[in-house]
């Protein structure tokens, strides 16, 4: 045991707490559309955020004092000690780490792989002693100066053999550790400018990579799921990975859509001009929603800050797309938050999950309130009735001679039809 937690409490459920570490919405046993609040959410809190940044930022340096911090097997040991004690007092049923997170960094492959090793026995031993589970496990492929052009798009063949011999470890890592996903991360899956870059190449580059993953877990007999995360602008100018439609489209292309889902983060939305739900959304209209990463923007930076979400009603429209599209199966919710660089005690790291928590429940419940309710989906039902007539039906087997005939003849001449905005937003404002 360490102390870095002293003096605070297993976090329970009191909604009449006045004390900020205290669970008011979230009560992991609710029952909520025939299933628990904890198995409808599937929180994870992330090793990186929580145990890794320093409170660093591009004018300043660290800020936080973690005693673990340092590049040893000692320090990484500690720093999971006090992680899994975190999770004792938080009670949530995953975590989720890069490999980079949980070892020390080696001078060469073979080192890496052997921390990497030694620290997942030390994992794999807490989680037999009543820790969480692993929701996902992935590779950093883009902190370290190789990675500066690209990981599976890098132009140096070198650079994408330790790429894929890292993940292949990272995938051992996960299946070892009874992951429930593994994530390919493409931080720097992209390009600066068109003048030193071969787009075709690297895509290429990166569809054959992506199918390497597939082939492995089929090897390796991992029965997970396998997760891609769009991120636009980070940091790259131009992502292959810039969003969810864009993700699909180079699955499709090279026949990974039913193999590969994505993993969706709030902050990353917001930067490829999208919103949370609308990204959701589109995941589950192509089939291929997996995960979420649940943080929010500040939306005056212009750039993804991490912070933990504090917006029940964005968050309750983000869950009410996930609840239309079946709820997560292997994915979950992972807070890919962090501490404001001036949050310096550990009660502040605490606070921080049990607020997001209760944001979390408070939206999902609104969501499911409002799937039960019926309403919102009556008004789209009404709004494309008339795609369920029979002449709706037959207009898109139909062609454009046939359509202007029918048109020419039934005199068919549409006013327009509100669209009831308004009246709607009203309507979501009732359960928020």
């Amino acid at each position: 045991m360490t102390d870095f937690f002293s003096g605070i409490e297993p976090i329970k459920f009191d909604p009449a707490a006045q004390s900020d570490l205290a669970y008011r919405h979230y009560d992991p046993d609710e029952m909520v559309m025939g299933k628990r609040l904890e198995d409808h959410l599937r929180f994870a809190v992330a090793w990186w955020h929580s145990f890794v940044w320093e409170g660093g930022d591009p004018f300043g340096g660290r800020t936080f004092d973690r005693p673990w911090f340092g590049n040893e097997m000692d320090l990484a040991k500690m720093k999971a000690d006090v992680a899994f004690e975190m999770f004792a007092l938080l009670g949530q049923p995953f975590y989720c780490f890069h490999d980079v997170d949980i070892r020390p960094e080696g001078d060469s492959f073979a080192e890496n792989t052997r921390n990497l090793e030694e620290i997942v026995d030390y994992l794999g031993e807490k989680m037999a002693a009543g820790g969480p589970k692993l929701l996902w496990g992935t590779a950093n492929l883009f902190s370290h100066r190789r990675f500066m052009s690209g990981a599976s798009t890098n132009p140096d063949p070198d650079v994408f053999a330790f790429s894929a011999a890292t993940v292949k470890t990272c995938m051992d890592a996960t299946h070892k550790l009874g992951g429930e996903n593994y994530l390919l991360w493409g931080g720097r899956e992209g390009y600066e400018t068109l003048l030193n870059t071969d787009l075709g190449r690297e895509s290429e580059q990166m569809g054959r990579f992506l199918s390497m993953v597939v082939e492995y877990k089929h090897k390796i007999g991992y029965k997970g799921g396998i997760l891609i995360e769009p991120k636009p602008q980070e940091p790259t100018k131009h992502q292959y990975d810039y969003d969810v439609a864009t993700v699909f489209g180079t699955l499709q292309r090279f026949g990974l859509e039913k193999d590969i889902q994505v993993n969706i983060e709030q902050g990353h939305a917001i930067l490829a001009g999208h919103s949370f739900e609308h990204e959701i959304a589109t995941a589950g209209a192509l089939g291929i929603l997996g995960s979420i990463d649940m943080n929010r923007n500040d939306y005056q930076s212009g750039w993804d800050t991490d912070q933990f979400p504090n917006n029940v009603p964005e968050v309750a429209l983000a869950y009410y797309e996930i609840l239309k599209a079946g709820g997560f199966v292997t994915g979950g919710t992972n807070f890919d938050s962090k501490l404001r660089r001036q949050s310096l005690d550990p009660q502040d790291l605490i606070a921080a999950h049990v607020g997001a928590m209760d944001v979390c429940a408070r939206g999902l419940k609104a969501a499911a309130a409002m799937i039960e309710d019926g309403g919102l989906e009556a008004a789209r039902a009404e709004r494309y009735a008339g795609w369920e007539t029979p002449e709706g039906k037959a207009l898109l087997d139909s062609d454009l001679s046939a359509i202007a005939d029918r048109v020419l003849k039934e005199g068919i001449n549409p006013l327009p039809r509100s669209g009831r905005q308004e009246r709607l937003e009203n309507y979501i404002n009732r359960f928020v």
